[in-house]
């Protein structure tokens, strides 16, 4: 097995594989190539390749500064339980653009094990919501209010 690689370069993000996995998913089922390939666009993407396949994907949309939407997270079955998508959250939730988010939110089913061990925890009643959120104010050092 080879070395798996990890990309947030949008070129090497593989909108066919993507879309493959998406459309099944319980998420985005049915979703046109067309949507992804403009979600694609407008977002900051990570990859999980295996020997040049897209085996792994997460999607934020932000503005780089102050919120994010975590969104199509997912590691391939057949990739599953190798640690990826461990890997592939400490990724996103490291990127200098995203470290000091005030707010980042993201909804799941069924995963919340995994993104509470990066932080993010149940927000409200409803089901599925998770974010960190942090005080409002800017407190980054070397930053001027």
């Amino acid at each position: 097995m080879s070395a798996i690689e990890l990309s947030s370069e949008r070129a090497r993000q593989d909108a066919g594989a993507i879309h493959a996995f998406l459309t099944r998913s319980y998420w985005a089922q049915g979703i046109s190539r067309a949507r992804v390939e403009r979600s694609l666009e407008a977002s900051l993407c990570f990859g999980l390749f295996d020997a040049g396949a897209q085996v792994g994907f997460a999607r934020v949309v932000t503005d780089r500064t102050t919120f994010a939407y975590l969104c199509d997270v997912y590691v391939l079955e057949t990739h599953r339980g190798r640690g990826l998508g461990k890997r592939l959250l400490a990724a996103v939730v490291s990127h200098p653009d995203l470290a000091e988010l005030r707010r980042f939110v993201l909804w799941t089913r069924d995963a919340h094990g995994l993104y509470e061990q990066f932080g993010f925890s149940r927000l409200t009643d409803q089901p599925g919501l998770m974010g960190v959120v942090k005080p409002f104010g800017f407190h980054s050092q070397g930053e001027t209010p």
